[in-house]
């Protein structure tokens, strides 16, 4: 592995025949097999494509996922999947929250949210069969994306829903540790390099308050504790998760959203009121968004430990313009002079197509951006 490795964070633009092919598949229009067949093009595709580019630990561009966290429906039962449109016959002040999404630049019917509804029980892996295939494709790491026990529990614990079964989100996120350890460690024993946790909401939990309603990030709909509470729970559940699992490289992936071109509408601040969370998480790395001035200093990063890894966001993913080796190297200066190169690894601030129907940029562009991400790691080296 080079010094100053360069991945992406998980997702890339889903080809035309891909998001038509998820489409049919939700509605029932289209076959196992002549779905699988659209989707291992698809995966092909973007594996060629970061090879092109020149990225070091690559992924399968989560060809196969409507969005980061939603799939898991396809693999677990007791969850089903409504649109953010179909959740909010579920918020208690409805109006109120559809003037939100629609002044935040939300899109609510394409934009689906895994919910509980009866016991989990695991009936196929979550992504142990999309690594199996992207494994055969190249010869590069693989990294594998997975939400975040703490994304999972807030956003499928929705109280007229769950109650019955789960009586609290505690009681939830037990078995939601229990699922993504055990898939943790057969990504593992399968030979994954890398899996990666997103746990995007916390930005939303340590910004916007327990109460606050002017923002929007997945899992927002539910309610919730304290900041406090919120983030002593998350670092308990990731820690759960990962304790004791060696031989993988295990991250943490927080963002300020990714739904919109418009960073108007998006969370901004630094990660400051985090970094004391970061540091008791048993993760290997933090994979921070640091290409917009929205993040705040990259100098904050110093006060984590200096074990701690960080996957450094200097690509921003929303927008056509390529960044410069200089860009970049202004960026990771600050954290050359205090750790080694091989503990920081480069990477755009988030994925090119979060949500399968909304992608933040086209094919294209995420190849011209990956290889300029390529290009400034190897000016730095």
């Amino acid at each position: 592995m080079p010094s100053l490795p360069t991945t992406v964070v998980g997702s890339l633009p889903r080809p035309e025949a891909m998001r038509e092919a998820l489409k049919n598949r939700r509605k029932g229009r289209i076959s196992d097999s002549v779905f699988l067949k659209v989707a291992d093009d698809s995966v092909k595709a973007a594996v060629a494509l970061q090879e092109r580019a020149g990225i070091d630990v690559i992924s399968d561009g989560e060809m196969r996922r409507e969005n980061f966290y939603s799939f898991i429906a396809e693999c677990v039962d007791g969850i089903k999947l409504l649109s953010l449109a179909d959740l909010l016959d579920y918020v208690e002040d409805k109006a109120a929250f559809e003037r939100l999404l629609q002044s935040l630049d939300v899109p609510a019917f394409a934009i689906h949210n895994p919910v509980v509804e009866g016991k989990i029980n695991v009936k196929k892996p979550l992504a142990l069969e999309e690594f199996n295939y992207v494994r055969g494709l190249t010869d590069k790491p693989v990294k594998v994306a997975l939400p975040g026990p703490y994304l999972l529990t807030r956003s499928m614990w929705v109280k007229s829903l769950s109650h019955d079964t789960y009586p609290t989100k505690e009681s939830l996120g037990a078995d939601v540790v229990t699922m993504l350890r055990d898939e943790l460690i057969s990504l593992r024993d399968a030979g994954c390099f890398f899996v990666q946790f997103d746990e995007p909401v916390l930005s939303e939990v340590a910004f916007a308050g327990p109460h606050a309603t002017h923002t929007f990030m997945c899992a927002a709909l539910s309610e919730k504790a304290s900041p406090e509470q919120e983030l002593e729970f998350a670092v308990q559940l990731i820690n759960q998760v990962v304790q004791g699992v060696n031989g993988i490289k295990t991250g943490l992936h927080v963002c300020r959203g990714n739904w919109s071109r418009n960073d108007d509408v998006l969370l901004a601040g630094a990660y400051d009121p985090l970094i004391p969370y970061f540091a008791k998480m048993k993760v290997n790395q933090l994979v921070l968004e640091f290409a917009t001035d929205r993040a705040g200093p990259v100098e904050s990063l110093l006060k984590l430990p200096d074990e701690k890894e960080i996957g450094l966001g200097v690509m921003n993913p929303r927008t056509s313009e390529l960044e410069s080796p200089a860009f970049v190297k202004a960026k990771v200066s600050p954290l050359l002079s205090k750790r080694a190169p091989n503990s920081i690894f480069l990477n755009p601030d988030c994925g090119f197509g979060t949500f399968s129907d909304r992608p933040v940029n086209d094919w294209e562009t995420a190849e011209k951006k990956l290889a300029a991400l390529s290009q400034a790691a190897k000016s730095l080296r």
